[in-house]
């Protein structure tokens, strides 16, 4: 039998949440190396820039589809390919922390798949709540709607578990405000974008979806709304 000294800590690890670190870390030391002329020659300082221009999500783009009623392909991937370019390496590890910490957990209780699908799902919803509620020329790109997706659903986990134990069931949510007052008082401070409304709707669509994964969840918020 190994000792718990000699196992490896990404055992304890979902697979598909390693993937996903080892996806967006892997693409961030690719810029970080052309950036710094280890690869790809003079042309390899604009990769990050290059990168977010062909993959980040665009409510300008978005807004040019819907009204020419043209959908191709190279722009509807944005949805999905925006949180896997960063601005910067600090910007990667905070992503890969959320993405190992919290998807870990979800992948425990879920199971992958369900990984997979919050990630996904957020990042989607969260892109669609930008370009439509707002008017921000700017792109979208990072991968904080998706893993507050995860925040979402590890929410969803804390909340069910304090149903019937005495305690107030809004404890669940001390988590996500706590990110989003930091997030509040940096903007404050150091001016930003407003793709903080990306991370929000990432989070309820984190949170909604994983009432189809418990059975019988939606019902019991339905009675104990009524109860009240």
């Amino acid at each position: 039998m190994k000792s718990s000294h000699e196992e490896s800590p990404f055992n304890a690890l979902p697979p598909i949440v390693v993937a996903l670190a080892v996806l967006i870390f892997g693409i961030e030391l690719v810029f970080q190396a052309g950036a710094r002329g280890f690869v790809g020659g003079p042309e390899a300082v604009g990769w990050r820039l290059e990168a977010i221009q062909t993959y980040a999500f665009s409510g300008v783009i978005f807004d040019w589809m819907i009204e020419t009623g043209r959908w191709p392909l190279e722009h509807l991937m944005r949805f999905v390919t925006y949180p896997f370019v960063h601005n910067s390496f600090t910007h990667v590890l905070m992503v890969i922390v959320f993405l190992l910490a919290l998807g870990k957990m979800v992948g425990e209780v879920f199971g992958t798949l369900a990984v997979l699908v919050v990630f996904f799902m957020s990042a989607i919803v969260g892109a669609l709540a930008y370009a439509v509620l707002l008017n921000d020329p700017a792109p979208l790109y990072g991968g904080y709607p998706a893993v507050y997706g995860l925040i979402g659903s590890y929410t969803f986990m804390l909340w069910i578990s304090l149903t019937g134990t005495g305690n107030t069931q809004y404890k669940a949510f001390t988590l996500i405000g706590f990110l989003l007052g930091i997030q509040l008082v940096f903007g404050l401070l150091f001016g930003g974008n407003k793709d903080w409304l990306a991370d929000v709707f990432g989070f309820l669509t984190g949170f909604a979806v994983s009432f189809a994964m418990v059975p019988g969840a939606w019902g019991r918020m339905i009675k104990k709304l009524r109860q009240r």
